[in-house]
């Protein structure tokens, strides 16, 4: 074994290594994202998902073993959720008097994303367990996580459905909003949270304030709605 083989074993035997390549991926995906004047196809996300998924492969690392050293920052989307309270409380008045609009958003918007993924997946043939999975993905992780777990299905394939669906939502919301027209702010940034919920928040907080801050509080009410309304709308295809 050459001595770069023996220091890479040493190496990939520390836990510390993989939460130090994930937030050194994170870095350069945000680098990337800065020098390209922040265009949605270049999402922080999503490129550091492709070089941790290259360095992994190159390695031949297992995931297992990669989560044993990142799953501090899997630890944090717990208490990162609970903060979803913070915006939604510093916006009561905004939401008081948007009251009817936002229920009614998100009651359309939460149904649609699971009906929507259930009903193609259902169509193409996806068994039980794949189906459970899926009715979560637009609810942020944590949250996400637990809901495929009490229906039965796989908490890893949920975490990948989660991330896809958040990645494809922050890359086409803005040029997606654009085109329609919508320039309300606040609408603009709950239908983000609503349907792309983490990452598309943090799209939402770089191009507006105001959408930023709808987009957290469309995320924080959807999981709470999609815990209630995926085991529901699950039983209309089993």
């Amino acid at each position: 074994m050459t001595d770069a083989a023996l220091i890479w074993s040493y190496l990939a035997s520390k836990p510390l290594l993989w939460l130090c390549a994930t937030l050194f991926a994170y870095w350069a995906g945000d680098a990337i994202f800065r020098r390209s004047g922040r265009k949605p196809w270049a999402n922080p996300v999503m490129i550091a998902v492709i070089l941790l998924a290259v360095l992994l492969g190159l390695t031949g690392t297992e995931y297992q073993s990669y989560f044993e050293g990142a799953q501090f920052v899997h630890f944090m989307l717990g208490p990162a959720t609970v903060c979803l309270a913070v915006p939604l409380q510093a916006n009561l008045g905004a939401v008081r008097r948007a009251l009817v609009p936002i229920v009614v958003a998100l009651l359309a918007g939460s149904f649609t994303a699971v009906f929507s993924a259930l009903a193609i997946a259902w169509a193409f043939g996806a068994d039980t367990a794949l189906l459970a999975a899926l009715a979560p993905k637009s609810a942020t992780a944590p949250v996400a996580i637990g809901i495929s777990e009490s229906l039965g299905g796989a908490p890893t394939l949920t975490a990948v459905l989660v991330l896809l669906t958040g990645m494809i939502g922050a890359i086409f919301v803005t040029p997606m909003l654009n085109a329609l027209g919508l320039k309300d702010w606040r609408a603009r940034g709950f239908a983000t949270g609503v349907a792309a919920h983490g990452i598309g928040t943090a799209r939402a907080f770089q191009v507006h304030d105001t959408a930023g801050a709808f987009a957290s509080i469309g995320m924080g009410l959807n999981a709470v709605l999609t815990a209630f309304l995926a085991p529901l709308v699950l039983r209309l295809f089993l």
